[in-house]
């Protein structure tokens, strides 16, 4: 590998760092909200999960959905609580008790030090509710809307500053699917509306649910002939499992998650080109993560009660190996992707679990997030790598090396985020940092283990980072030994003499 200083990719926009909390099973009731655990705090939310979200650093949180938010009413979810409706959750077939709405979640993620992603419903609803509850969250005051919002005990406007205009407005499991042209349309007469009042607001239109649609990427080229002037990012979804057991194969999965984002870049370059834009369309890759473990157990799940355990995937080793892959990709395109969300944050496909009444822990899933929010602040660096590869049952050409480089001029540190594929052995890594002078070794992570599906629970973390790792520098050169099927995160800062 080769790293230079001068082979920048682009800023880091910290906000490919968030993460999603969906009012679905035990995300919010029984996982952030908890009112009589012991860690309580006066509005009812948990205390050791907002410990261990601040650990992760978490910039931007996308909120109330997902699906959810197809059929949600936002007025249900403001004002006294006492007086707020319960409603059959149609996208998830629960009891949505409103217990927690807007300005309890919205002061909740300030809490913890977080910007929040709202979603408006384009399913049910459209441009009047979306308007409505932006005067509601960000208009000072004098206004039905603003004042019913100092009314309920919130003085100061939320300035919520980035909006998703829907959710997978694609899929025929969403209520209220859209074709392209219906939901292009209707997406641009709601970013146009809510701009007037608000003109500093970004706004997410929505891309494909995944690259699996029939409709992929016809969906992004006829919405965005629509809504590109009017919006900021497009949005990007993708889900990965291992059904059928062929370790080797998913780890390459990134493979096609490089696709994804190559065919959208492509596909917004090209309306670009058509309307003689002079703008060009960023990416908010806002739901992603691995999803497979629950999907049998959720078939089982009675209808209709409060927070259900639902989605509750059980991360094993080579989970976090495949997060970790992905995080490295976003990196890889910090030019194109600004936004993206790890979905979701706490029990539903998190790397926070929780215990009702009880504990609150780390899923595997949790250190390779944890440690690029934290090292991977900065400028991210192409680095050029001769890696030897394979072939899986999907992809060909797949290299053992994946990695990532990130500069942080200020701090005069630079993180290389590697990940060996190789399942069998070990590799040799001899990177180049030359064009850092009196750089030296700070700490060699590593994330590994014998059992690729070993897994964390309440009561043993099997799968947690040491700093043992085997890496040295010496005459411009780092040299380390990557474990087999092993995420590390080598750190360097330059030493003043």
């Amino acid at each position: 590998m080769i790293v230079d200083k001068d082979f920048k990719i682009a800023e880091v926009d910290s906000r490919i760092y968030g993460s999603f909390i969906e009012h679905v099973g035990r995300a919010v009731y029984g996982g952030i909200y908890e009112p009589t655990h012991s860690t309580a705090d006066a509005l009812g939310f948990r205390g050791d999960v907002k410990q261990l979200i601040q650990q992760l650093q978490v910039p931007i949180i996308r909120y109330p959905g997902g699906n959810f938010v197809s059929g949600y009413n936002w007025e249900d979810g403001v004002g006294p609580v006492e007086d707020r409706p319960k409603r059959l959750e149609l996208a998830w077939r629960a009891l949505e008790p409103n217990y927690v709405g807007t300005n309890e979640f919205i002061k909740w993620a300030k809490d913890i030090g977080s910007e929040v992603m709202m979603a408006v419903n384009l399913g049910t609803r459209g441009i009047d509710a979306a308007r409505d509850l932006l005067e509601y969250c960000n208009h000072p005051g004098g206004t039905y809307w603003s004042d019913l919002r100092i009314k309920h005990g919130y003085k100061e406007p939320h300035k919520i500053k980035t909006w998703c205009l829907g959710n997978e407005m694609d899929g025929p499991w969403q209520i209220g699917q859209k074709t392209a042209d219906e939901y292009g349309r209707i997406a641009y007469e709601t970013a146009k509306v809510m701009r007037l009042v608000d003109p500093d607001i970004q706004l997410v239109s929505c891309g494909s649910s995944s690259t699996a649609m029939p409709t992929f990427p016809e969906w992004e080229a006829t919405t965005l002939s629509h809504t590109y002037e009017v919006t900021d990012f497009v949005s990007l979804h993708q889900y990965y499992g291992n059904r059928d057991g062929d370790s080797a194969n998913y780890l390459a999965r990134t493979m096609d998650m490089e696709h994804f984002i190559h065919t959208v870049i492509s596909t917004c370059d090209y309306i670009k080109a058509k309307k003689r834009s002079k703008k060009t369309m960023n990416l908010s890759f806002d739901e992603w993560n691995v999803w497979y473990h629950s999907n049998d157990q959720d078939k089982k799940i009675d209808p209709w009660s409060v927070g259900p355990p639902q989605l509750e995937d059980n991360y094993n080793f080579e989970d976090a190996l495949l997060v970790g892959s992905m995080l490295i990709t976003l990196l890889r395109h910090a030019d194109r992707v600004k936004m993206a969300c790890l979905a979701q944050l706490v029990n539903v496909i998190a790397p926070i679990m929780t215990e009702e009444g009880g504990k609150a822990w780390k899923q595997t899933i949790f250190y390779p997030y944890l440690h690029t929010s934290i090292y991977g602040r900065g400028t991210s660096l192409l680095p050029i790598v001769d890696s030897p590869k394979y072939d899986a049952q999907d992809y060909t050409d797949v290299p053992y090396l994946d990695s990532a480089v990130v500069y942080n001029e200020q701090q005069e540190e630079v993180t290389i985020f590697a990940l060996n594929r190789n399942l069998t052995e070990s590799l040799n890594l001899t990177c180049d940092i030359r064009s850092f002078e009196d750089y030296q070794l700070v700490e060699h992570l590593v994330l590994e283990h014998e059992d690729l599906k070993a897994v964390n629970t309440a009561l043993e973390e099997k799968v947690k980072p040491h700093s043992k790792g085997a890496s040295e520098i010496k005459d411009g050169y780092v040299s380390a030994s990557l474990a087999k099927a092993s995420w590390n995160v080598i750190r360097l800062k330059k030493i003043r003499k």
